[in-house]
């Protein structure tokens, strides 16, 4: 909210429209500026370079991860994550992906506002310390959107590093209108699970098929069957998602290949299910390869995302410092969407819950009519800078301070 001397972030903090404007500037850069996951070098520098101002101390952790602990004497300590990466869908930057190949880069997925609202955080923390006594741990990791980082830094020894929270925080914008928040306890996003298949024949001529083992044909009845295992292996009321997406296989159209490879992707509620999904998977694959009397196919993993568990005593008091803050009107308790994170790898390392929220970012009107804006990791998704800067820093500011506030 504007008012006539500057902006109304929270109930007890105001800040001068020229705060706005300057972490406004701070996420264009970011947003022109992206870098794919564990690539984020730039970005980590000049996160640096923010608290390094402001008299905070930094280290680097997970390669191009970087943690700030903000101190301000005797008193509780939290958590605050922030998402570095961006993602390689249209932009003027490019990026070299794992397989060597050069790929327009984004912040398709709204990281570039998590950064600036955390370093806006930061910046107001720092000034205000009339308003909290303790420690604040400001974790900027790469890596989210291949559920690396998180992992990288634990292993990197933040915990060991860093003072050890009570509780980490965590937000995401999201395609809902500004000023609103979602926010639920329980499992807030879905772990997910992604492997890369190959499967092995054995290579003929296409005019000798039956000196082949046929690759493409035991590989195309594994992605048909895979179908099956979410609607006659799971109850209806159990929300789970098998996406095969991508399939590779041959290179000429009258050779039977020696092998074909697929991917696929695995969301699911909770870890029962996940288990029971990829036991499923291991099962049709093996069987399927043994009906075309072909060798055990090869599963590797690509990547696999935590669940991420917000703990209902946290939960509870986040939820009561945004109604203090913004009212209850502005809060929605999200329904279990599909969508995964890796925030959850940072608060279970410890055995502390965290809480993790979506703010939003987009012009009311946007949604009338039942329209909705371009979504999270779509080329065109493009939340408003200033509603993105507002919405973000007040919704961490207001998070942090259920812990660190004074009563």
């Amino acid at each position: 909210m504007t008012t006539t001397t500057g902006v109304r972030l929270t109930a007890a903090v105001e800040v001068p429209e020229s705060f706005v404007d300057d972490y406004v500037a701070v996420y264009k850069h970011l947003h022109a500026h992206p870098e794919l996951s564990a690539q984020e070098f730039e970005t980590a520098a000049n996160i640096e370079a923010h608290p390094a101002g402001l008299g905070i101390e930094s280290f680097r952790c997970g390669v191009t991860g970087v943690v700030g602990v903000l101190k301000n004497g005797d008193g509780p300590v939290v958590g605050f994550r922030a998402d570095t990466d961006g993602l390689d869908y249209s932009s003027g930057a490019t990026g070299t992906l794992p397989d060597g190949a050069t790929a327009p880069v984004m912040h398709g997925c709204g990281h570039d506002t998590h950064i600036a609202s955390a370093l806006a955080l930061a910046s107001l923390l720092s000034e205000r310390r009339g308003l909290w006594p303790g420690s604040l741990v400001l974790i900027f990791q790469p890596g989210k959107e291949t559920a690396y980082g998180a992992r990288a830094m634990i292993d990197d020894g933040l915990w060991d590093r860093a003072p050890k929270p009570e509780a980490v925080l965590a937000q995401h914008v999201m395609p809902v209108g500004q000023g609103k928040l979602v926010i639920r306890d329980g499992h807030m996003a879905s772990p997910a699970d992604s492997w890369k298949i190959t499967v092995h024949g054995q290579q003929a001529h296409g005019s000798q098929p039956e000196k082949s083992i046929d690759p493409i044909v035991a590989a195309t009845a594994m992605v048909l069957r895979l179908q099956t295992i979410v609607s006659r292996e799971l109850a209806p009321s159990t929300p789970a998602a098998i996406t095969v997406g991508t399939f590779h296989a041959g290179l000429k159209e009258n050779i039977i290949p020696e092998s074909a490879e697929f991917s696929v992707n695995v969301r699911t509620p909770d870890e029962d299910t996940c288990a029971t999904v990829l036991g499923a998977i291991r099962r049709i694959i093996s069987a399927e390869a043994a009906a075309s009397a072909a060798p055990e196919p090869t599963i590797t993993e690509l990547n696999n995302f935590p669940r991420c568990y917000n703990g209902p005593a946290a939960t509870r008091r986040v939820v009561a410092a945004f109604t203090a803050d913004f009212g209850a009107d502005a809060l929605t308790a999200a329904p279990l969407g599909m969508g995964s994170e890796d925030a959850g790898w940072l608060s279970d390392a410890i055995g502390v819950p965290d809480v993790i929220w979506a703010f939003g970012a987009f012009a009311p009107e946007l949604f009338e009519d039942g329209a909705s804006p371009a979504v999270n990791h779509s080329p065109f998704f493009a939340p408003e800078a200033r509603a993105a800067v507002v919405g973000g820093t007040a919704a961490a500011l207001s998070g942090v301070l259920a812990y660190l506030g004074r009563n």
